[in-house]
């Protein structure tokens, strides 16, 4: 087996246990792991989600030491008979499994300080790999493990987040610093709404084209949100690479505009946030077919009670007329969902507020309710303010979930490009 021509970043992650295979479970091990290795300027490049056959443990690990150098095995170190972790490992390696004695009397107290009896069958977790690394395991019975073969790693560890992840953190992460270092990556998170994944791919496509080598650029897409997120490794010229990384940076914010409204990850409901406390306004919101997410987003900002007055969810239109005082000719002859009822939920509950921005939202969420003139994902979002009111048609699509969070995202971004349009003509002056 050829180790040295394995690339620097290859790093894998198996998570082991047939329960992930299922709909029931999750693997969150590996985001940890990837939050972790990320802090020292380094990338999971493989994740393998294998069962508990032995025969499929060991296809896993056989594929894993052909192209990572740092293998992390997380979990099937239990006491049951499907536990077969160490055995595949040693399988694979051709290596014995070592019986130790100070293991299992450590399990043994364990169970006699919560006054129980210890079961033969945690008398598997006492066996280790030939030549590994005990790792303790403070809060349960399963050891880890770190084994090094030939310039490989392999990073044993008990499935359960609770004993996982102080491990990773307090062990293995500090190991790994102090073995190889600290890789400084420049990052950014651009990201952008008002436009589909395809607009944003053709307006970015002359960046491709330029791209420094070791730069990565991914682009992430969920409707109504699209992140563009940009990393480099800092190696012998750092200069160098910080004015590199800095060129395709604002590349990509002329290329994009108005579009762009975060640079850093920061979610659209803090930028507005902040733009509204920068400028001292309020904002007050009318929800009917986002039912208080609107709402939600925006207080779920730390501080938010410096802007935000209140939200009113008018989802029937005899709320709609009670709450807000909306015209009952006007809901009857244009309907709940119309340009119309809009307006006049952003004007009236600016007005009932006293705010500086009404924001509301009316439509279709789905999956029923739709017909021939107005569909499934119809909405409309309206920004009152003390100039006028501006109401937006929009089509959306998607589940209801979907289409509720591309609503506010929308009224979110109309308050935003008004927010900056203000903000601008203020410093002209």
């Amino acid at each position: 087996m050829r180790i040295k021509n394995l690339p620097a970043a290859s790093i894998e992650f198996i998570a082991v246990g047939s329960e992930l295979l299922t709909p029931h479970f999750q693997d969150t091990n590996s985001l940890f792991v990837a939050e972790k290795l990320q802090e020292l300027g380094r990338e999971l490049s493989f994740k393998t989600t294998v069962g508990d056959r032995l025969d499929d443990l060991k296809l896993a690990i056989k594929i894993a030491r052909k192209r990572s150098w740092l293998i992390f095995i997380c979990g099937g170190l239990g006491p049951t008979e499907d536990d077969r972790t160490r055995q595949a490992v040693a399988e694979v390696l051709g290596l014995k499994l070592v019986f130790r004695r100070d293991i299992l009397e450590k399990i043994r107290k364990r169970f006699e300080t919560r006054g129980l009896r210890m079961s033969p069958s945690n008398r598997r977790q006492a066996y280790v790999l030939e030549g590994s690394e005990v790792l303790e395991n403070p809060h349960g019975t399963a050891p880890g493990l770190w084994l090094e073969r030939r310039k490989q790693i392999f990073v044993l560890l008990p499935g359960p987040p609770p004993e996982f992840r102080p491990m990773v953190e307090n062990l293995v992460i500090p190991k790994l610093k102090e073995r190889y270092g600290q890789v400084q990556v420049l990052r950014s998170v651009i990201r952008v709404t008002g436009a589909g994944e395809s607009l944003v791919e053709d307006l970015i496509k002359p960046v491709y084209r330029s791209l420094p080598e070791r730069m990565q650029l991914i682009t992430l897409a969920a409707p109504g949100d699209i992140q563009i997120r940009l990393s480099l490794p800092v190696r012998r010229k750092p200069q160098r690479d910080v004015a590199a990384f800095n060129r395709v940076k604002e590349k990509l914010l002329g290329l994009l505009g108005r579009l762009v409204y975060s640079t850093d990850g920061e979610p659209l409901e803090k930028v507005v946030g902040d733009l509204l406390r920068s400028s001292g306004k309020t904002l007050a919101c009318a929800e009917s077919c986002t039912g208080g997410l609107l709402a939600h987003r925006i207080t779920s900002v730390p501080g938010s009670s410096d802007y935000f007055l209140e939200s009113i969810v008018t989802y029937s239109n005899e709320s709609k007329l009670r709450e807000l005082g909306v015209s009952a000719e006007l809901l009857r002859q244009k309907g709940a969902v119309s340009e119309e009822v809009a307006r006049e939920m952003a004007e009236k509950v600016r007005t009932k507020a006293g705010a500086d921005y009404g924001l509301s939202t009316t439509g279709i969420a789905g999956p029923g309710g739709g017909t021939e003139t107005k569909p499934v994902g119809l909405v409309y979002t309206g920004l009152a303010f003390s100039g006028g009111t501006v109401v937006v048609k929009n089509m959306f699509s998607g589940n209801r979930e979907r289409i509720k969070f591309q609503t506010t995202q929308k009224a979110l971004d109309m308050l935003r490009l008004k927010l900056l349009e203000e903000i601008g003509q203020t410093e002209k002056k």
